[in-house]
């Protein structure tokens, strides 16, 4: 038995998730039908179908004076739609702002918010009225061209769906978040949406033989936003999106480059994309600026009236204009991506994602019913206007014979309609007529309209018969759209174009961090920091109690640092993000993704064209690129393959023609660099074979200039041996002892 059935005062033991699950599902049906997901006939959730329909009532129309928002927030929350009346008056506000809204539904007088993402004034102080595009989603309304059904509370009616003479759901677009799903519509254009419908008209008229999707889209383009922009999306992108109902479509601000004489310029951007807040957007660009992210842009200034207009100034007359805004695009909201998901609620109040193709056509199924509703309801308006009509004529050719029976009989109504034959809708019209309206005068207007009434009757009929005369009727209220919302008309008029993406390159990120000398430091903790300046004495430098010094070497801002961790895997940073050498910098691991019990192996700059040997305590290594090192994200790349107990060990250049290879054993092993495989990622080839223990150690040297090592001492004092022949070899052997006076430590620095 279902909880909702339950007899009042009676308990029923259920399991709890059975209990929570149906109550969840009630819930989320809830949200989805009646809350989140646009109808596809109408485009309008149930709250601005609610807030347009109480506004009709209250007779806002185009042509009347405005009413407070407060009076039409309260017939809403009082008779239609029991929320806040907060959220109600949100919902209205975003149907009055025109840079929310394609073609806004209510025309507002006082403070309705603007695009800096400031709010609208209370509703106390803010009046609002319907627009004409707004009355032509109600036109029919009243004949009954819909459904109605019982408000919440079962005293009023208020409409399912309303009539549509506009295809709003594409037109103005819509969002909104469900239990599960999501829907995610831009706008687009009226004019070509009216053509996309007509060429589908003309196929049910068998005007055309056939409709392809990229005829369709060819047609309707793509999305039309209030804000204006440029998409950039190719158009497959844009035909795959349609076809599918899902996709995205990435929309540009619009700029110009101003000249400024003697070379300079200022680029003013023009238009921002659809629902960018303005002061976001520029103090987003501010923050960079400030941060020294953006050291190629001076300043940015708004200068904004009723138009956008933000001014950027770059720093030298040197960059490219295009080169600044395609690196501005990838930085700030000058770019946005605007999802497609056409995710809608079908007549049926189904959820499901359609392609545009059938949201287009469920909507002109829509419009099919209601011509037919409403030709029904005229014809039968027709029918009973003709039918009074007849009984006024009987008293123009009867006229004293009607008289007499109203005056001397004593139930003239059923005497009416036994002498005359009239049916009882006629006797009470005649008995309610008035006696100016007995002139001859009107005898000669009841004909006309009599006669007119039975053409009108004729039309409707065929209309009604006939399916080709329907749609035919469908396609001049289309013409008629788009003629009224024409590109020649201000609300009509594309306001975003379409274009391919520049071919301009981002300026490298060496240009955009201020170039600066800085002192690397990373003590053995793993503790980081940059030093301002190249530092050759590191005496005075502290760390924390029980903490020392293990990586210390010159770098740029504009350097990426590469990390390699004894797992194998290679970590980049850059220069500007380390922390200032003040305190003891900040831990490495909020930096990078670094795996717990891992260590640091190796700590450098990135230098372009060089080349590295990483080795493993398993003694096997191999050469990689340095491009081939940098990773991506924070969780780095992996390179070297190390398991079960082989760990990363040593990542030193190969820049000489002979590798020395040091074991834990303290044997010594030289073999050319050209033994060494060159690869991307792996575990190498073997360097030196042990029976015990591991490798300590690997530099490369030229043969020539001798094999150096650090003697060690205060004085670091460094020997240099050139009679190397003994220790010379094929790479994977053992080696020999190291030479009389190598220092006991297991390295050669």
């Amino acid at each position: 038995m279902s909880t909702t059935e339950v007899p009042e005062g009676q308990v029923i033991d259920i399991p709890f998730a059975s209990a929570l699950s149906e109550r969840y599902l009630s819930y989320a049906l809830s949200t989805i039908m009646a809350r989140s997901l646009p109808d596809v006939r109408d485009g309008l959730k149930p709250v601005h179908r609610r807030l347009l329909y109480a506004m009709r009532l209250l007779k806002l129309d185009p042509e009347a004076g405005f009413k407070k928002c407060a009076r039409v927030i309260g017939d809403v929350i009082g008779k239609y739609h029991p929320h806040g009346d907060q959220s109600v008056y949100d919902a209205l506000v975003r149907l009055a702002q025109d840079f929310a809204l394609r073609f806004p539904l209510i025309d507002g007088q006082g403070n309705f918010g603007n695009i800096d993402g400031d709010n609208a004034a209370a509703m106390r102080y803010t009046e609002a009225r319907l627009t004409k595009v707004a009355k032509l989603l109600m036109d029919g309304l009243e004949e009954e061209s819909v459904d109605f059904r019982e408000t919440y509370d079962g005293e009023d009616r208020e409409p399912v769906v309303l009539p549509a003479g506009f295809p709003n759901l594409l037109a103005n677009g819509a969002s909104g978040i469900a239990v599960g799903m999501a829907t995610s519509i831009p706008p687009h254009n009226v004019a070509e949406l009216c053509q996309g419908l007509l060429m589908l008209v003309n196929l049910k008229l068998g005007k055309r033989k056939n409709l392809s999707d990229r005829q369709l889209v060819e047609k309707i383009k793509g999305p039309d936003f209030p804000t204006g922009g440029i998409v950039v999306e190719p158009f497959d992108n844009i035909l795959k999106a349609y076809e599918t109902g899902r996709g995205s479509f990435r929309l540009r601000a619009r700029w110009e480059k101003e000249d400024l004489g003697r070379g300079n310029y200022q680029i003013a951007v023009t238009e921002i994309p659809y629902q960018v807040q303005k002061s976001r957007l520029i103090e987003r660009i501010a923050d960079l600026i400030n941060d020294k992210k953006l050291p190629v842009l001076a300043n940015v200034q708004d200068e904004s009236t009723e138009e956008v207009r933000i001014v950027l100034a770059p720093r030298s007359r040197n960059v490219e204009a295009e080169a600044l805004m395609e690196t501005l695009f990838r930085l700030t909201e000058l770019e946005v991506r605007i999802p497609l998901n056409l995710n809608v609620l079908d007549k049926n109040r189904k959820p499901g994602v359609m392609s545009l193709r059938q949201a287009m056509e469920a909507y002109l199924e829509h419009r099919f019913e209601v011509l037919e509703r409403r030709s029904h309801f005229q014809l039968d308006k027709v029918i009973r206007r003709a039918e009074v009509l007849d009984g006024y004529l009987v008293v123009y050719l009867n006229l004293d014979e009607v008289i007499r029976i109203v005056r001397e009989e004593d139930d003239p109504k059923l005497s009416l309609m036994n002498t005359f034959k009239l049916t009882e809708v006629q006797a009470d019209a005649i008995l309610n007529m008035r006696l100016r309206s007995l002139r001859k005068l009107e005898e000669l207007e009841l004909r006309r309209e009599h006669t007119a009434l039975g053409h009108e009757r004729e039309a409707l009929e065929d209309l009604l018969e006939h399916e080709e005369r329907k749609w035919e009727e469908i396609s001049e209220d289309l013409e008629y759209l788009t003629e009224e919302f024409g590109p020649d008309t201000d609300l009509g008029r594309r306001r975003t174009t379409f274009t391919d993406a520049p071919a301009a390159e981002v300026i490298p990120f060496e240009k955009m961090v201020e170039k600066e000398p800085i002192t690397v430091i990373c003590s053995k903790m793993g503790w980081v920091r940059a030093i301002k300046g190249h530092i050759e004495d590191a005496t005075g430098i502290k760390f924390k109690e029980g903490d020392q010094g293990r990586f210390l070497f010159p770098a740029y801002t504009t350097d990426k640092l590469l990390i390699f961790a004894s797992g194998g895997r290679f970590y980049t940073i850059t220069g500007d993000k380390l922390p200032s050498g003040r305190g003891h910098g900040e831990p490495l691991r909020l930096m990078i993704d670094l795996e717990a019990g891992e260590d640091i192996v190796a700590f450098f700059a990135y230098a372009k064209g060089a080349r590295m040997l990483i080795a493993s305590s398993a003694g096997k290594g191999f050469i990689a690129d340095m491009d081939g090192l940098i990773a991506q994200t924070r969780s780095g790349k992996q390179v070297m393959n190390v398991k079960d107990r082989v760990k990363a060990r040593v990542c030193v250049p190969a820049t000489g023609d002979h590798v020395a290879v040091l074991g834990e054993n303290r044997k010594l092993l030289l073999f050319p660099t050209s033994e060494v495989s060159e690869l991307s990622r792996g575990q190498g080839v073997m360097l030196q074979k042990y029976t015990k223990g591991g490798l300590a150690d690997v530099k490369t040297f030229n043969l020539e200039d001798g094999l150096t090592w650090t003697m060690g001492g205060k004085e670091g004092r460094r020997r240099t041996e050139h009679e190397l022949d003994f220790w010379l070899g094929k790479r994977a052997q053992a080696g020999k002892l190291v030479p009389k006076g190598f220092p006991a430590r297991k390295s050669f620095d």
